[in-house]
């Protein structure tokens, strides 16, 4: 797999590393997250901004031709980290549990260090699938409760909250299953 420099220079890959940089802001900005009730909205608009740019990007890619391998690496590079960065800043408040903060890292990881196993394999990156992109999306929502500090026991926070969990757990089986389906057209050939 080789990456052409010119490829990072794409209005999409843009905007994955504008998001991929709004992780220093929203880790900064939680440094007033008890103190200030107006830190909660500002981290709420970054998080809104951050998933409108992930729409954007995947929007442009496709509608501009500008699919790149260096795009299917930055896109959910950026998602992890500033995802990583607001789950474990909330669950350092105690606003998610820990468990739950383990599940999303534990997913992350395991995905990344297996897509750098299947890419070494095949020679190319994997793009996301779209369970991975719908648990981001449902993560996001429950991030989004949280900041807005809507109850927990409530109806709409308990079923985001559980439909995440399932989301994760879903969409990781199906990036074992889909890497396993390449690997083994791999060797077939």
């Amino acid at each position: 797999m080789k990456i052409n420099s010119r490829e990072f220079l794409t209005v999409s890959n843009l905007l994955s590393l504008l998001r991929l940089l709004l992780a220093i802001p929203l880790w900064l900005l939680f440094d007033e997250f008890k103190s200030d009730s107006a830190v909660k909205y500002w981290l709420f608009a970054l998080c809104l901004f951050a998933a409108i740019t992930d729409i954007l990007d995947g929007y442009l890619a496709r509608k501009l031709n500008q699919v790149t391998e260096a795009g299917k690496i930055i896109d959910p590079l950026a998602d992890k980290i500033a995802m990583a960065v607001v789950v474990i800043r909330l669950a350092m408040f105690g606003e998610l549990p820990t468990y739950y903060l383990g599940l999303i890292i534990g997913r992350d990881l395991l995905i990344f260090l297996g897509g750098i196993y299947v890419t070494s394999k095949i020679g190319k990156v994997l793009p996301s699938n779209i369970l991975g992109k719908a648990a981001v999306f449902i993560i996001g929502i429950v991030v989004l409760l949280t900041l807005l500090q809507i109850e927990k026991s409530s109806m709409i926070y308990s079923l985001f909250y559980y439909f995440s969990i399932a989301m994760i757990i879903l969409s990781f089986i199906a990036y074992v299953v889909r890497a396993i389906e390449y690997l083994n057209r791999k060797k077939s050939v």
